[in-house]
């Protein structure tokens, strides 16, 4: 018997065809057309802040990944996959001058506010809402971004989606 409603397979399919849209849309040509007015691109600056966001973010993230793996540890195989996917995406998203090795003065990133939930499928529902938000801060980062930032933006936005889903669906799972 088929199983109704919306299938991983399709809920990442549906992911990646909004990816494949978003990059598609930044590689557009100039908008010259429309109005004569083109769209405003980040300054070098702006992007370096931007990216040094992303990267912070991505630190508060992992945090929160491995306060949950801590805290309920039948949950830490299913979350080390994602979390893995998520400090490549930190490493990726660096900004060229801080990829390989930290500047001096760097400090450690912030610990994550707030304790982790005692009950498990909540604890995984919480980090699904981080990564959902984290998809929705990118899609509107890559906005003003550059095109190969926002290229970069779209596909971390795509993989946090996805990874959103894939927590919901841990947590349904998830024995309390």
């Amino acid at each position: 018997m088929r199983r109704t409603g919306t299938t991983r397979r399709g809920a990442l399919t549906a992911t990646g065809a909004l990816a494949l849209g978003a990059v598609l849309t930044g590689c557009g040509g100039d908008d010259e057309d429309a109005g004569g007015k083109k769209p405003a691109r980040a300054t070098a600056k702006a992007e370096k802040a931007l990216r040094e966001k992303a990267v912070r973010d991505g630190a508060l993230l992992l945090a929160r990944y491995d306060l949950v793996a801590e805290a309920h540890p039948a949950t830490a195989a299913g979350l080390e996959p994602l979390r893995a996917a998520v400090a490549e995406h930190g490493k990726a998203l660096a900004p060229p001058s801080a990829k390989g090795e930290p500047k001096k003065g760097d400090k450690a990133p912030p610990a994550p506010a707030g304790p982790v939930s005692a009950d498990p499928k909540a604890a995984v529902r919480e980090l699904a809402a981080d990564e959902r938000r984290r998809a929705d801060g990118y899609g509107e980062a890559l906005l003003t971004a550059g095109p190969e930032l926002a290229r970069l933006l779209a596909s971390v936005a795509a993989a946090a989606a996805a990874h959103a889903y894939l927590l919901t669906e841990l947590a349904e799972e998830t024995a309390v």
